[in-house]
């Protein structure tokens, strides 16, 4: 994707501002609408560009070296346009999806080919990303439905035109179901992201108090949600890794470019900090690479490529951002330098949801012969 790569200079010169001020990355958005990767996974026939897995791995990556907050915002419209573009028509049948649900599906997805950005607001404070746990509620009404609650973590709130909402039913409390909610009256944006990292995500609390039409329940039918965290482990869980892998990546351009410029790169210990911690992104992206090839294979040992690759990457952005930062001295805690910031936004991957010591739970439960989905002891996974 020559034209994401073209990005990622002018991304890095905005990304201090904001982060500084955790303003939304505007001028981003406005490359990705111009080059149409807000339809990266959308069908050809609705407009896009029809990419695999693997292809939004490159692009997430490249974003991830530009700046990471804005490939996080990319991330979770790429998670809800994905996982509608990729799911067979025959597999949403099979789940239930009712007949108006692939008119309802091509018209995202041709919204978002046409530059229509779209959030997720699926956690909430106290269970995070456990669907089984939430409390946002919506009712049936004559016209459709009233959703009522909060979310928590919401990437790009109040610049999104659509939000991906997940509620319980207060009419049967076991029905978990999805709404795309479009932007407009009875949603508040309450400013609460004040974060160490990732602060241009915007990721701040939404408050939903809102009517919709039937057409707003994706698929057509309740209560189909809880299957998704199983069937499209890769949109749930390693949609993030490709972008903490582009951050560690843009560590190591940059410290390398710092040592060269103090003329540190005589000596061994910067050399040897710098080999290591490129073997180090290249072995995790390689790993995040296998296991968005896999999935595209639709290879039953693509879930715990998946699992892995979300661990490493989370890990490695972490251990390598560090480590650049030694290279380069105590400048590099000094806000205005890139690394610091860098730093920052890396130490959220491993706490991003799954955090990697679910991702360490589920791998050894899988080695143990057991099933990672049920047999872990800190209660549902979703």
């Amino acid at each position: 994707m020559r034209e994401v790569r073209r990005m990622v200079a002018g991304m890095r010169e905005r990304a201090a501002k904001h982060d500084a001020d955790g303003s939304f990355p505007d001028a981003d958005f406005a490359g990705l609408r111009e080059h149409r990767l807000l339809g990266l996974m959308v069908p050809k026939r609705l407009g896009g560009r029809e990419a695999s897995f693997l292809d939004y791995v490159e692009v997430a990556y490249h974003l991830g070296r530009g700046n990471g907050s804005t490939g996080l915002i990319f991330n979770m419209h790429a998670s809800v346009t994905g996982a509608l573009a990729q799911a067979p028509d025959e597999l949403a049948a099979e789940l239930g999806a009712g007949d108006t649900f692939f008119a309802q599906r091509d018209k995202l997805l041709s919204d978002a080919a046409s530059g229509a950005l779209y959030a997720v607001a699926m956690s909430e404070r106290g269970v995070g990303s456990r669907l089984s746990k939430i409390t946002t509620a919506y009712t049936p009404t004559d016209d459709g439905f009233h959703i009522k609650g909060a979310k928590a973590f919401v990437s790009g709130s109040g610049h999104a035109d659509g939000y991906l909402v997940a509620a319980r039913s207060t009419v049967d409390a076991s029905v978990v179901s999805q709404f795309v909610v479009p932007a407009g009256e009875g949603i508040t944006v309450e400013p609460t992201w004040d974060t160490m990292g990732m602060r241009a995500t915007g990721s701040h609390d939404v408050h939903f108090d809102v009517r919709v039409s039937p057409r707003a329940l994706l698929g057509g039918v309740e209560g189909i949600t809880l299957l998704a965290a199983q069937l499209a482990p890769h949109w749930m869980v390693a949609s993030y890794a490709a972008v903490y892998i582009g951050v560690a990546r843009a560590a190591i351009e940059l410290a390398a470019e710092q040592a060269n410029q103090r003329r540190l790169s005589t000596m061994a210990s910067v050399r040897a900090r710098l080999g290591r911690a490129d073997a180090a992104v290249a072995s995790a992206y390689a790993t995040v690479r296998e296991a968005a090839r896999l999935v595209d294979a639709a290879d039953p040992q693509s879930a715990e490529w998946v699992w892995r690759a979300k661990l490493l990457a989370g890990d490695t952005a972490t251990q390598v951002t560090a480590s650049m930062m030694e290279v380069c001295g105590a400048s590099s805690i000094r806000r205005g330098n890139p690394l610091e910031r860098l730093f920052r936004d890396a130490r959220c991957g491993a706490l991003q949801p799954a955090t990697s010591d679910v991702c360490a739970d589920w791998l050894g439960v899988n080695a143990l012969g057991g099933d990672p989905y049920a047999d872990a002891t800190a209660g549902p996974r979703w």
